[in-house]
């Protein structure tokens, strides 16, 4: 325990006490803090000193002149004491001028004792407040490790225990992966550039704890005070004794107390809990139990039920989740499969332990209600995933609800968005196939009509485009387009010919018609 933690109560405490009588008479005025009582008669006390002190005499051993008075002030404010008390009577009738002019030059506060007031009664008065200081301490802590212990319970839990932890030390709180990426985060955001200095803070202490002794090293913190603002960072434990590659960083305006560190303590194991994958990835009984009954034979939808939490067990619907982790090249990140914290903290963002990675992709299933519409969490996107997700479908039918997992996932990549989510419109041929695969597609079929000549690809392409429109009719193709019937049909000799199709066959015909759609630069293709 530091100095600045050891048990304290401010001096203005005891001077507004009416039974001790104490009055200030030299030195500033302000908080000082004192943590003991002492009495002491000697000419040279500091070294019996420790600091925190507020130090009474009755001037027995006082020098007698200016100069040693003064002497006297300068050595026991050198040992770090907080005040000084001078009783009056018997030895002096009133405090001595010499000596309230050497606590002004020097910075400390002079109280007066009456003669009523007894040494004693000053101590025992100073650790009763200490004592009623120190439980108010103690019942704030526990007032908050309540708070924190019911947030680790709620559906949202890492988020929730971010926002207890920054109600109770006024701090922004903030939970970061090893790359820095900011996985959660409470209470109001500073502004810039304080959440960068708490990021590079949290990069560097995971990589220092990373790089230890055969990667066994403590949970290490870090502190960094500049301009005002306070930023302290946190690894958390892993359940081996090692570290995860989770760090919870905090800013603030004001230093942190002994509370303070204590609540974030509690938090720091809390998240580091939340965050293991025994916890997050689940290992209780009825999902253990529900995969000894499907070993055995039993169908999805019989076990189900069990896998689901209590309160969404009477819906039984599922969604389903496919994912393909995709970090940015500058900073390539870990799959998530090797690093169990982040795996976990991915479970703990979509809201379930039910998780399988492989590699770079992601397969989840979601306890759901029947009429929910899924979110992708910001987190999952921050951890370089991009995901798909089925619309809520019961346990039977599940095969459909992956299928529409994996179809939403391709339009997310060929889109380059974070999520897509599967809506109930009517299925396409459209929508099955991903919109840069079918533009490839098309380019590819229809590449040997470079080689045509003249009129050239373009000519060929809209002839070939109206008469498939037009249902195959010479006469009016050649009418829309102003040319003569045989015209029309050389040209289509030509496109069968490079293309080396049979025009009159109609699986050739609707081949070519979706391959003309998905041509770049056609924006209505048909539903």
């Amino acid at each position: 325990m530091t100095e600045s933690e050891q048990p304290s109560v401010p001096l203005s405490a005891l001077l507004a006490d009416p039974a001790l009588g104490l009055r200030q008479v030299a030195g500033p005025v302000g908080d000082h803090r004192v943590s003991t009582v002492g009495t002491t008669e000697i000419e040279d006390p500091s070294p019996y000193l420790v600091g925190g002190e507020l130090l009474l005499t009755a001037g027995v051993r006082l020098p007698l002149d200016a100069e040693g008075i003064d002497t006297y002030v300068r050595q026991v404010v050198g040992a770090g004491v907080s005040a000084l008390g001078f009783g009056v009577a018997p030895v002096h009738e009133e405090v001595p001028p010499e000596l309230v002019a050497a606590c002004d030059r020097h910075g400390l506060p002079l109280l007066r004792l009456p003669p009523s007031t007894p040494f004693v009664a000053v101590g025992q008065a100073a650790y009763a407040a200490i004592a009623e200081a120190r439980n108010r301490e103690l019942r704030e802590i526990s007032r908050a490790q309540s708070a924190l212990a019911a947030a680790a319970a709620r559906p949202d839990a890492l988020q929730a225990v971010l926002a207890q932890l920054s109600a109770h030390t006024g701090a922004w709180a903030v939970l970061y992966d090893a790359q820095g990426n900011e996985l959660f985060s409470a209470g109001p955001r500073p502004a810039s550039p304080t959440p960068g200095r708490v990021r590079d803070l949290a990069v560097r202490t995971t990589a220092r704890v990373r790089t230890g002794s055969a990667g066994r090293s403590a949970p290490a913190a870090a502190a960094d005070h500049q301009g005002g603002t306070h930023l302290t960072v946190h690894t958390l434990p892993g359940a081996d004794g090692t570290t995860t590659t989770l760090a919870l960083g905090q800013a603030a305006t004001t230093a942190p107390t002994l509370v303070h560190r204590q609540v974030t303590s509690t938090a720091t194991v809390l998240l580091a809990l939340l965050t293991s994958p025994r916890h997050a990835l689940g290992t209780d009984t009825h999902s253990a139990g529900a995969l000894v009954r499907l070993m055995l034979g039993a169908a999805p939808a019989d076990v189900a039920p069990a896998l689901a939490p209590a309160d969404t067990t009477n819906a039984a619907h599922w969604i389903v989740v496919h994912g393909r982790h995709t970090p940015p090249r500058s900073a390539p990140a870990p799959h998530p499969g090797d690093d169990p914290a982040q795996l976990a903290t991915l479970g703990t963002a979509l809201g379930t332990p039910h998780l399988y990675v492989d590699g770079s992709e992601l397969k989840a299933l979601v306890p759901s209600a029947p009429d929910a519409r899924p979110e992708a969490p910001a987190q999952a996107a921050d951890l370089g995933w991009v995901l798909g997700f089925s619309t809520p479908a019961p346990a039977s039918d599940l095969p459909h609800a992956d299928r529409q997992a994996e179809r939403a996932l391709q339009r997310a990549i060929a889109d380059r968005v974070p999520a897509v989510v599967h809506t109930k419109d009517p299925l396409t041929v459209h929508g099955l196939i991903p919109p840069a695969d079918a533009q490839d597609l098309a380019r590819t079929r229809f590449a040997p009509l470079d080689q045509a000549g003249a009129p050239g690809a373009d000519v060929l392409l809209d002839t070939l485009r109206t008469w498939l429109t037009l249902h195959g009719s010479w006469d009016r193709t050649a009418a829309t387009l102003h040319v003569h019937r045989n015209t029309v049909r050389h040209r289509l000799a030509r496109v069968g010919e490079l293309l080396d199709v049979d025009l009159q066959d109609p699986g050739v015909r609707m081949e070519l018609w979706f391959a003309l759609q998905w041509l770049p630069g056609v924006t209505s293709p048909p539903t």
